[in-house]
């Protein structure tokens, strides 16, 4: 099998043919934006910014610097910049940039931090080249540029309805000095953003052209597999690599910083000489086991050395006091990222430079990475993006960037780093274990007078989000972590901290609600009142945005009517800037719950594309649910004891309920929304099946935690 690299449309195509009958063909795209690939930007084009130009035939490419790793900003970018250059979408090219610290800023993809930082630079970029256009324009006729619009790719004299055409004016508009003040479209006038578009690459996803990184493909290069230590705890001692060196299509066997790579013409034959490798490990550091941080959990909750993250009032005096004390611990497991394209990359390290081509997530910090490790130039390094089959915070990190190129320059050649799923999932870096003890202090009204939170994690940093709600809406309230430094190593996942932190605050504040015999909305919505008239200590979070989304969530929902047989749980969060309340609709058949449907309100400020913004919803909700039900890695002496799919549980397509979206149309500028669906579900769920059951779970996985209760969810 010399041949290995066959695009993923030609394994389709071949698929179909070697199956007989026909194959029937239409097309679902109609009239759509298709990506391209990076292009040279003609002389005789307008390109009056780093963002766009205009062809003299009227098509108009529009850049989209940031990764693109499933939100959708390979989309949602370009429709801001069209927005504003009142161009016709059907007459727009997508196009992914590469790397340029010069013309771009900020070209990342994680803290759903994108939208929010671009927002008025791109509306800017395409309103000044629309202002150009119609000076030009204006010129062209010795009129006013007053006198003149713009309308889907047209500059139009409003007098004399004389009209010319973007491409027309291209050559002309290049000669006009860019303006320095433009006016922006008012919010009313929009015409693209919030309207439904479809993602620029669906056909070439769906025809298997070659955009992710595990497509890339250049003619010379070599593959490489490499072997990391097998337990967190263990280093290289000794490796044996006759037996690899002799097999089929090998080209060399090279060792770097604990890790043995081997490196050929094909991905089977590097993966078939990986296995054949004789390694011998050796002890450096502890073992660790989920049996030893389960002991270290129950030990550092009761520690003295806890961070003070936030205290206002008298907690203790508040507890003394209490008519009633609620207190409850919840723990969640480590969890790997799985994105369904493991990691890989491309490297060439030549004398004049490096060239890298791959999916990641932080473009920048591979550039200077690589720069800081081969001690050269950042302007020496290239980085082109590909685009990422999911990443989830794995791929903010750039250790496998920094292996295609310690390998290349090992081997003096260009080189793709390709991992196995194992390697994917033994490999590191995890979703941090946690585990928190609440406490709450009511008086005899039933009023939280009283809250305090300790967060224990491994390797976690900081386990909680201290300025978060409840915080300022208690006048007692004392917040604080513990972490416990470990070999095995961490990341950021999705919704970092928040992705368990929200769950296991927001099941903890229906329990104190519960206890108080209040409705679980009206307690929160009571809470955020305190919070507006009476705050303690600093309200980081916007009171108004977020009883809003309580409000619409819990109409949507029907929480305030009756229905036979059918139970409801509340949730609510902040994060990234935007707000998120769920509701899931749970009822019994044959004596188990049966999660049916989770209403949604988002407020994430203006939606730049209904399709994509509904889209990260569904999928942080799918997502949340996902992990929170059935996901759990554990170890044993450092070694992951889940190495693929087969004994890693994800959720499958029937178990997934119906879920209803809606969104807070305010106005504001756009906030978050790639990650922050996610943190309020799990605790949505839980609420739920404990309305219909009686039974709370404190633990994730829910399925392990009571696996005969939630066997019937679906």
């Amino acid at each position: 099998m010399k041949n290995t690299n066959n695009s993923r449309r030609d394994f389709l195509k071949s698929a179909a043919l070697a199956g007989g009958g026909f194959m029937l063909s239409f097309n679902w795209f109609g009239k759509e934006v298709f990506a391209h690939e990076v292009a040279t930007t003609a002389a005789a084009d307008f390109a009056p910014n780093a963002y766009l130009s205009i062809h003299p035939d009227g098509i108009v490419s529009i850049f989209s610097p940031n990764p693109e790793i499933g939100q959708g900003i390979k989309t949602a970018f370009p429709i801001i910049v069209a927005e504003e250059l009142d161009v016709d979408w059907a007459n727009v090219k997508v196009i992914q940039a590469p790397l340029d610290t010069k013309k771009f800023e900020r070209q990342v993809a994680g803290g759903s931090g994108s939208i929010p930082h671009s927002w008025q630079r791109l509306r800017k970029a395409g309103a000044t080249a629309r202002q150009m256009l119609v000076e030009a324009a204006a010129k062209k006729w010795n009129v006013s540029a007053s006198e003149c619009k713009t309308e889907k790719g047209y500059v139009i004299h409003t007098t004399s309805n004389k009209r010319l055409g973007y491409g027309e004016l291209a050559t002309d508009a290049a000669q006009i000095t860019p303006p320095t003040d433009v006016k922006l479209k008012d919010l009313k006038d929009f015409k693209l953003i919030g309207s439904t578009i479809k993602n620029v690459d669906n056909k070439p996803i769906l025809t298997g052209q070659p955009l992710f990184g595990i497509d890339f493909y250049r003619e010379g290069m070599l593959f490489s597999m490499i072997q990391r230590p097998p337990a967190f705890g263990l280093k290289l001692k000794s490796f044996d690599a006759s037996a690899a060196k002799a097999m089929p299509g090998i080209v060399d066997v090279v060792s770097f910083k604990n890790k043995v790579a081997v490196v050929g013409k094909s991905t089977w034959e590097v993966k078939k000489a990986k296995d054949a490798l004789k390694i011998e490990w050796e002890k450096d550091g502890n073992l660790e086991s989920t049996n030893d941080h389960n002991k270290l959990f129950k030990e550092l909750l009761d520690s003295p050395k806890a961070e003070v993250r936030r205290k206002e009032g008298d907690i203790e005096e508040a507890f003394k006091n209490a008519a009633k004390i609620v207190e409850s611990e919840y723990q969640c497991p480590f969890l790997p990222h799985n994105p369904m394209e493991p990691m890989n990359f491309f490297a060439h390290v030549r004398e004049d430079g490096v060239e890298l081509v791959g999916p990641t997530q932080t473009p920048a910090n591979a550039q200077g990475q690589t720069a800081k490790l081969l001690n050269i130039a950042p302007e020496k390094v290239t980085v082109e993006l590909t685009r990422m089959g999911g990443g989830f915070g794995r791929r903010l990190g750039t250790d496998y960037v920094l292996e295609a190129v310690e390998v290349s320059n090992l081997v003096k050649a260009p080189v793709k780093v390709i991992w196995t799923r194992e390697d994917d999932m033994t490999g590191g870096s995890y979703r941090p274990a946690v585990r928190y003890r609440f406490r709450a202090a009511l008086d005899k009204q039933g009023n939280m007078i009283g809250y305090s939170l300790r967060g224990v994690g491994i390797n976690a940093g900081n386990s909680t989000r201290e300025n978060n709600f409840p915080s300022g809406a208690v006048p007692n309230l004392l917040i604080d972590s513990v972490d416990h430094k470990s070999p095995i190593t961490t990341g950021p996942w999705r919704a970092p901290i928040t992705n368990f932190l929200a769950y296991a605050e927001q099941s903890f504040i229906d329990e104190v609600a519960t206890a108080a015999g209040k409705d679980a909305v009206q307690f929160r919505l009571d809470l955020l009142e305190k919070a507006k008239t009476s705050p303690t200590g600093p309200v980081r979070y916007d009171i108004a945005r977020m009883k809003a989304v309580i409000e619409l969530a819990a109409e949507k929902s029907g929480w305030n009517k009756k229905r036979k047989g059918v139970h409801l749980g509340f949730s609510v969060y902040f994060s990234h800037a935007s707000y998120v309340a769920q509701v899931a609709e749970v009822v019994m058949k044959k004596g188990k719950p049966v999660l049916q449907k989770i209403y949604a309100a988002v407020d994430c400020g203006v939606v730049i594309n209904q399709s994509g913004a509904r889209n990260q919803v569904v999928g942080g909700i799918v997502d949340g649910m996902g992990h929170a039900m059935y996901g759990n890695l554990t170890f044993n002496e450092g070694k992951p004891n889940q190495s693929n799919f087969n004994t890693f549980r994800l959720i499958k397509m029937n178990e997934i309920p119906a879920i209803d979206v809606h969104f807070v149309d305010n106005g504001i500028d756009p906030t978050g929304l790639g990650e922050p669906a996610l943190p309020p579900t799990g605790g949505s769920i839980a609420n739920a099946i404990f309305k219909a059951t009686g039974k709370r779970l404190k633990n994730q996985p829910f399925i392990e935690q009571e696996e005969k209760l939630l066997d019937g969810i679906s």
